[in-house]
Order: C-alpha cells, then structure tokens, then sequence
C-alpha cells in the first residue's frame, strides 16, 4: 500500500452521523435544556435529576455537576429510570428523568404507562434525539415516539423548535401538575424562533408568519424548517404561513381550526417523525371532526419505514425533511 497516498485520504470518522442540526453559520446556543433546569432548579430544591447513563448526552451533567447531592445515575436501565422517578414524585419531588428517545420510550413504555401516568404522578420525561436526528440508524431514531406516547392518558407531550422553545418550556412543564413526555435537542441546539416574538405557552400554538397560499402547521425540527421554506417560497410570491405546535398532546385543535378557515390554502404537516400516529394525523383528525376543509391536505414527515443509517444532512435529504427538499415538495403540491 502506498502510505503517501493513504495519507492524504480524510479520515472516516462518525463525526457526520452525531452532528449538530444546526446548518452552518446559523446561531445556536450550547446545551439550552441543561441550563434552564440549573436556573429553575436554583430557587426549587424539589427538583431532583435522574438518567439512564447519559446525562452528558442529555446535557443534565450540568445540573449534576451543579447539585450532585440532587442527582441520580441508574446506570443503563430505563425501567429502572422510570420506576425511581415516579417513586420520588410519590414523595413529593419533581424529577427530570433523562434518556435517549428510543430508550425511554420503546424499553420503559410500560413503566412509563402503569407507574407514571396511570397515576398521573409529577415525572417529567426529556428525551434526546428525536426523530431524524442522528444517523445511527433504527436503534437510535425515535421516529414513532409520539405514536407511542399520544396512546398514554394524562400524558403530555411537548417537541420543541429551537433553543428558546426549549428554555422556555422547561420551568412551564416544571410547574404543569402532571407527567409530560418533552423532545429534547441537545448540545447547540438553533436559535430561531427569537426573530419571530415568540413566547412558550404550554398548550398552545403560535403562528410565527402569515402567508395566503400555503399554510404549513409543524412541531419541533420541522418548524425551523419551514420558516425557511417559506423565506425561500417569498422569493416566487408564494406566501407561506407557519403555524407552530410545541405542544402536541394537548393539541390547540381551536388555532389549527381558525387558521384552516381562515382562507382557502393548501395545509401541510410538517413534522420530524413518522406519518404514522404524529402530529399530522392528529391535525387530521381536529379539522375532520370539527369540518373544517382545507383546500388541500399534505403529510410531510418521515415515511413508514426503518431508516437508512449514514450522514445527517444525506438523510434528511433523502426522507424529504431538508430545507431544498421539503420547498421541492411543497411546490410540487402547489402545482
């Protein structure tokens, strides 16, 4: 083998597959969830933290860095994780219980069902990698997490835009009496949603633009995404309304409903998970029950699938949930 050409060949690296979701040049702040829980946590010292071994990855070192004596590592068992949260909230506390969203989700389902929620105890469950957010394929992609979670009574379920988005939710779903099940992005996390007025309400949904052409109704990842498709649209006098939905479960079916009969538009769904049991059904089935007939109706989420493995931004392409993509397919619905 010639060692002087291996040389100049780049390393592989998995750098690609746990990158940030942040395109380049745009504003991120670092580990916003951690931060805000060490701020709210200040002032509430019922507030205890817990993980399933991955508190850096979750960025609830902080808080356990900040208050060692108030946290809680149990080791890679998230039935575990779930059980002891819901002990401690029986006493009185309010533990953040964080985990990647497969793990939380799809292991500890039934803690989460039978010790949480039946009981409606005050857990707050904060999952990292939601969705399409990393490339390490099926056993990391939380792609049915709301699916599963939407079936859970006296659960709520709350998935986040950007880095305000999240430090604003955390003291909320704190003072919510009752389990929520939040997404969670993590490390440098955007900041978009400063530039729209934007303010957190639990329950709530907030249209950040109008637009008479196409009204684009998403959560989490996908709103980001769809502010700059609608920016990009602009520039073809396609005029795209945005209408956020943080929280999915409660769903604010009366805004979705005023903004669907505010004038004849095509209605996409916009959301970083599969078209199966997410936000988009639940949108469906709000303006069906309530008549409310929108001009046309889209789905774009992530297929019904296992998907592929590999570099994020090839995967978002390829799933239709990069900006170049999701514009492509909203013009192509338009027609």
């Amino acid at each position: 083998m010639n060692t002087a050409v291996a040389e100049k060949k780049p390393k592989l690296t998995t750098s690609a597959m746990i990158a940030s979701i942040a395109s380049e040049g745009q504003r991120v702040k670092a580990a916003p969830f951690g931060k805000a829980l060490l701020e709210y946590a200040a002032t509430r010292p019922d507030v205890v933290g817990l993980t399933a071994d991955l508190a850096k990855y979750t960025d609830l070192h902080l808080f356990a860095q900040a208050y060692p004596e108030r946290f809680h590592q149990m080791g890679m068992a998230e039935q575990l994780l779930m059980g002891a949260a819901g002990g401690m909230a029986k006493e009185g506390l309010v533990p953040f219980a964080t985990t990647y969203a497969v793990f939380g989700t799809r292991r500890a389902y039934d803690f989460i069902h039978q010790v949480i929620a039946e009981e409606n105890l005050n857990v707050k469950i904060c999952c990292a990698l939601p969705g399409l957010t990393t490339g390490y394929g099926p056993s990391h992609q939380a792609t049915e997490d709301i699916a599963m979670m939407r079936g859970i009574p006296n659960l709520t379920i709350v998935d986040p835009c950007d880095a305000l988005d999240i430090e604003q939710a955390v003291p909320q779903i704190a003072e919510h009496p009752g389990p929520v099940y939040m997404r969670l992005l993590r490390g440098n996390v955007p900041l978009v949603l400063d530039d729209y007025d934007y303010r957190f309400e639990l329950g709530k949904a907030k249209m950040l633009r109008e637009g008479n052409d196409v009204l684009v109704i998403s959560s989490g990842l996908l709103t980001m995404r769809a502010l700059e498709v609608a920016q990009d649209l602009q520039a073809d006098n396609v005029g795209v309304a945005v209408l956020h939905c943080p929280t999915i479960k409660p769903l604010d079916e009366a805004a979705i409903v005023a903004a669907v009969r505010a004038r004849p538009r095509l209605v996409v769904v916009a959301e970083n998970h599969s078209v199966i049991g997410g936000l988009g059904e639940a949108v469906a089935s709000a303006l069906l029950r309530h008549g409310a007939q929108p001009a046309g109706f889209q789905l774009a989420g992530l297929p019904d699938a296992f998907l592929d493995a590999g570099a994020l931004p090839t995967l978002h392409d390829r799933y239709g949930i990069s900006r170049t993509v999701l514009g492509a397919r909203v013009r192509s619905w338009l027609g």
